[in-house]
């Protein structure tokens, strides 16, 4: 039903989601280094990762929305980005905090998801939910 200027529920425009890329669970099997805006270096454990972001673990989380310096290497993929961090979840063990890459360049972006995808077929297993990742 329309009026001047108005547009019913059932005709409002649905934008559509962008297809996500892969998301890996890796479990903690990889090592990232992060360096805060004061210089201090932290260590985590990569939980999940896509080309977007993933999940690190912490056993202090982070404060939520601040830019670190994130550096890891997957498959073929050294990965050197600003990420923002996300709101902290309490685990079992320590902290699971989701990130956003910031500024990732698109061929890196690229290299990134290519080996993501190719980890997926070598091991379907470890394929993420979409529960928590940007």
């Amino acid at each position: 039903m329309r009026y001047w200027g108005q547009v019913s529920m059932t005709q409002a425009p649905h934008p559509q989601r962008e297809q996500r890329g892969a998301r890996v669970k890796l479990g903690g099997s990889v090592l990232a280094l992060l360096q805060l805006q004061n210089k201090r270096q932290i260590r985590a454990r990569l939980n999940q990762v896509s080309c977007n972001g993933g999940l690190l673990q912490f056993d202090q989380p982070l404060d939520e929305g601040i830019i670190v310096e994130i550096l890891f290497h997957v498959g073929s993929t050294t990965v050197r980005s600003k990420a923002e961090m996300l709101f902290p979840m309490w685990a079992t063990k320590g902290c699971l905090q989701p990130f956003r890459f910031r500024d990732i360049p698109d061929d890196l972006r690229a290299n990134l998801a290519e080996d993501l995808t190719a980890m997926l077929k070598m091991s379907p297993g470890t394929m993420a939910g979409d529960a928590n990742l940007p």
